[in-house]
This record gives C-alpha cells, sequence and structure tokens, in this order.
C-alpha cells in the first residue's frame, strides 16, 4: 500500500513550530492561517492546530532495552538520507535525545533517533537496514 497520512495535532505556538519543522528539518509549509499550519514532512501532511496546554500523559515502553515514549510519531527513511539528515541536525545544534539501534542482526533491523519538537512532541526518524523488512516479524 502506497499512500500518505494526515495527522492533525495541537500545538502551543504556530510560529514555533514552523520553525522547527522547516529550519531544523527541512520541511515545507503547506496552507496555513492564523492558528493553524501544514507541515509537509517527507509528503505527508501534519496539521498543527494552535491550542492552549494540552498533555499527552501516556506510560513509555520498553523496547529492546530502551525506555520509549508511547506516544510519538516519525517518518521511516532510506540509510543515505537518514544519516544526511542526523548529520545536518548535529550541525544545526538541533538537540537529540538518543540515537539507538534495535534488533541488531535480527528481523527488523533499525536505525532511530528521536528528537522533542517544541510541543514537547517525541518525533523518530528510523532506517531499517533491510527496508523490506519494515514489517516482518
Amino acid at each position: 500500500m502506497s499512500a500518505h497520512f494526515h495527522l492533525a495535532l495541537p500545538c502551543l505556538s504556530i510560529s514555533e513550530t514552523k520553525a522547527f519543522y522547516v529550519d531544523s528539518l527541512g520541511a515545507q509549509v503547506g496552507r496555513s492561517a492564523q492558528n493553524w499550519v501544514d507541515i509537509n514532512l517527507y509528503n505527508n501532511q501534519i496539521t498543527f492546530t494552535k491550542s492552549g496546554p494540552f498533555n499527552f500523559d501516556c506510560q513509555s515502553y520498553s523496547f529492546g532495552g530502551e525506555i520509549l515514549p508511547s506516544f510519538h510519531f516519525g517518518i521511516i527513511l532510506e540509510q543515505q538520507k537518514w544519516k544526511t539528515l542526523l548529520n545536518t541536525l548535529k550541525f544545526r545544534n538541533v538537540p537529540v535525545q538518543s540515537e539507538v539501534d534495535f534488533l541488531i542482526e535480527k528481523v527488523g533491523e533499525h536505525h532511530s533517533f528521536f528528537l522533542k519538537d517544541p510541543n514537547d512532541y517525541t518525533v523518530e526518524f528510523k532506517s531499517f537496514t533491510n527496508p523490506s523488512e519494515i514489517f516482518k516479524y
């Protein structure tokens, strides 16, 4: 199945959210108004709508010995794009929370890094060693 996803999320500041996704991650702005903005993140649409304070308190979980937030979202990139983005973020001094290798030498081996956006969302970027194993187990 090949399709684009749409995700709508509340945000605290349209300008800070737009700056993070555009200036730090290289995303593009789509349609927008005073209280919302569409972000084109690798041809997927995230709509951020200005809201008051919100809270997504969810228990974390353990995977491969790492504690991960149960609420997070992200993008799967091919290895070279993943490495380029990670190096770009480090060059721009964008704080990366963690870099983790999962399922080493097993089906589904992948490499991830996590960062926080201005709304405190955890965004994961991952790259599979063998892209055909994204959904295999």
